[in-house]
């Protein structure tokens, strides 16, 4: 056989196992973003001089965390921007958006599941009540 074939067969390998890399590499990336709405479980008080703002401080101490769907693995976690929004950008699949805390009985919030696909933008809003503002609500 001559160099030349040899030579266009070791091409045509290269290419063949080029194109298997390719087609096994991972899909790309889907997004995921949303708003943080913080809410006081009280009524308003125009006279209340203590009643709760929400800041862009309140939007940093609720850290938001994308879990696996079976909650058992933090994927990552996110911080709301100043306005009380989120991004995150996450391989196709499913998971929970939840609120740090939320657990432990600090706030109310719901848990919040997603699916992500390539190349795609999901919207997952996030509503949490802060138990340090329920105190003050008279029964």
């Amino acid at each position: 056989m001559s160099s030349f074939f040899k030579y266009l067969i070791a091409i045509a390998t290269s290419l063949i196992a080029a194109g298997t890399a390719l087609s096994s590499a991972a899909p790309p990336p889907g997004f995921m973003e949303g708003h943080l709405k913080i809410l006081s479980a009280r009524g308003v008080d125009l006279g209340d001089e203590n009643a709760a703002t929400v800041t862009a401080e309140n939007y940093a101490d609720y850290p938001l965390l994308i879990l696996s769907r079976d909650k058992q693995k933090e994927i990552a976690r996110i911080t709301a921007d100043t306005n009380g929004n989120y991004r995150a950008v996450l391989p196709p699949g499913d998971y929970v958006l939840d609120v740090q805390g939320r657990t432990r009985g600090h706030l109310r919030a719901k848990a919040q599941p997603f699916t992500v696909a390539s190349n795609q933008t999901v919207r997952v809003d996030m509503v949490i009540y802060p138990d340090h503002w329920r105190a003050g609500i008279r029964r």
